[in-house]
């Protein structure tokens, strides 16, 4: 009995010896992240970058219809891969196969993919929109597909999260981004190709969480706004927080006097603090091939609109950077009409932001849908994102797929001083200037130097150029058109996409040196 035992033992070790001295390769564990699942649509017509881990030095390959690319996994165990452009098409399988190892993802499609992103106005859901209950019983589009990464804020790159692509029904579609799938089906309708839509926005969100903290900090613009966000993080404790709000809980459970105490939000791991969004959540997607992003987002940073200038297109170009695809189509909402009306003319963050917005128009492959037409003044959150959806598609019809349709708001371009009246002019007007509602332009101050604006009455010249003046302004220098946080104004073009606020003088700013 001792001899088989020594045997066994023996044999053991053996087995073992040589299970070591096999190569990893053959129990080589395939993860993606989840950007990669059944029914997800992949970009036609550019290459088809997929990417994910399995053990390190080992070899993938990744197989789509015809196509098969291979590639090594790195020290780290990421493999990277690109496979040839494809036509609009489907469905397809896509496999990745390392050692003996295969994962495999059904029911691909090829089509358009764009990523909805931005704040609440963005993440706003189908459900709570106009019409949300006939626009959920005809959401019947199959080869609309639809994937939501969740809201993740950390100061920790992560390169996975919890989704799945799913097809566009009544069921799937209530708490998608209502822009998003009002943009998505327009696309569809009129391309006639698979869609795919991700939709990563985060309600309240800054522009800045969005960014990369070594971005913000090579640029050194940002040095105040991140060294109030470092003392927080050194000082907050949140479990002392909820330790302090669970005693007064207990307290007002008990008594019931005044109100119910607010449980503490750690502002840490949410939507404000620079970096948590990029990392928590835009970085398990960067690399998936797109056609572009469709943007609402500005609310939050209304108070340092000056700064917008410089961040927003920090974080486009940053984005663009990182993603290696180009300068891809960015196309953004500017921000709505919100807050009461005034009668006389004031000072204003949202006009003041509203400007930074157009002045990002500068970078390449921009595009900005103005909807001062379309806000509620009482309530921060328009319902009617269809219309903003469909001047966001026209926006990318036109310029993505050389759909002719009119996708500009007309837009200042000069003045000159006639007497006692300005001339401005306009350019991407898309046919003649019009007025709704009136017809007689409404919006319109003037200002001499010292700088105090009054109401203007204007005229419509031609296609281009509208004249305004005041008999209080004798020699004006300065004229403004809907600038306000909720501008009564009225001029449009002929293909009912309104005139762009704008002010034509450079004078301070009530948010100019605002910084954190």
């Amino acid at each position: 009995m001792i001899r088989t035992l020594f045997k066994f033992t023996v044999m053991s070790l053996a087995v073992t010896a040589f299970s070591a001295a096999m190569p990893s390769l053959a129990h080589a564990e395939i993860r993606t992240s989840s950007i990669f699942s059944d029914s997800m649509v992949l970009q036609r017509d550019k290459p088809i970058r997929v990417w994910g881990w399995t053990d390190a030095g080992s070899e993938a390959t990744v197989t789509l219809a015809e196509n098969s690319v291979t590639g090594t996994a790195n020290e780290d165990g990421r493999f990277e891969v690109s496979l040839p452009a494809m036509p609009a098409g489907g469905p397809h399988e896509l496999s990745i196969s390392s050692g003996d190892q295969t994962k495999t993802f059904t029911d691909v499609l090829i089509g358009e993919v764009w990523i909805c992103s931005g704040q609440s106005n963005m993440a706003w859901p189908v459900n709570s929109a106009n019409d949300a209950d006939l626009e959920k019983m005809t959401a019947k589009y199959p080869n609309i597909r639809l994937i939501s990464v969740p809201q993740v804020g950390t100061q920790e790159p992560q390169d996975d999260f919890n989704g799945q692509w799913q097809a566009c029904t009544p069921e799937t579609v209530p708490n998608f981004s209502a822009v998003g799938y009002f943009f998505g089906r327009q696309l569809h309708q009129t391309l006639d190709v698979p869609i795919g839509l991700i939709d990563n926005a985060w309600g309240g969100s800054a522009a800045e969480a969005w960014v990369r903290r070594d971005v913000l900090e090579q640029d050194g613009k940002y040095d105040e706004l991140l060294q109030r966000w470092d003392e927080r993080a050194k000082t907050y404790d949140h479990e002392a927080a909820m330790a302090d709000y669970r005693e007064r809980l207990a307290k007002w459970q008990t008594d019931k006097k005044g109100n119910r105490p607010a449980a503490p939000r750690n502002d840490l791991v949410g939507q404000h603090r620079p970096a948590n969004l990029y990392n928590g959540v835009l970085k398990p997607t960067i690399g998936y091939t797109v056609r572009g992003v469709i943007w609402y987002q500005g609310e939050s940073n209304a108070g340092r609109a000056y700064q917008y200038r410089d961040l927003f297109p920090l974080m486009i170009q940053s984005w663009r950077e990182e993603w290696g695809q180009g300068d891809f189509s960015f196309y953004w909402v500017q921000l709505a009409d919100f807050m009461n009306e005034v009668d006389e003319p004031a000072d204003s963050d949202w006009a003041e932001l509203r400007e930074a917005q157009t002045m990002t128009l500068a970078l390449p492959n921009t595009g900005q849908a103005v909807i001062v037409d379309l806000g509620e003044a009482a309530d921060i959150h328009p319902r009617n994102k269809q219309d903003v959806a469909l001047r966001l598609s026209r926006l990318a019809l036109a310029k993505d797929y050389a759909v002719d349709v009119q996708s500009q708001s007309p837009t200042y371009q000069s003045m000159e001083v006639d007497g006692d009246r300005i001339r401005v002019t306009f350019d991407d007007a898309g046919g003649d200037l019009d007025t709704f509602d009136v017809k007689q332009p409404v919006g319109f101050t003037i200002a001499g130097d010292d700088q105090k604006f009054v109401p203007a009455e204007a005229q419509i010249v031609d296609e281009h150029t509208i004249e305004v003046w005041s008999k209080q302004v004798k020699q004006p220098v300065a004229v403004r058109y809907a600038w306000a946080d909720n501008p009564i104004a009225n001029v449009q073009n002929t293909a009912g996409l309104p005139m762009t606020p704008f002010r034509t003088d450079q004078w301070k700013g009530v948010t100019e040196g605002v910084v954190k």
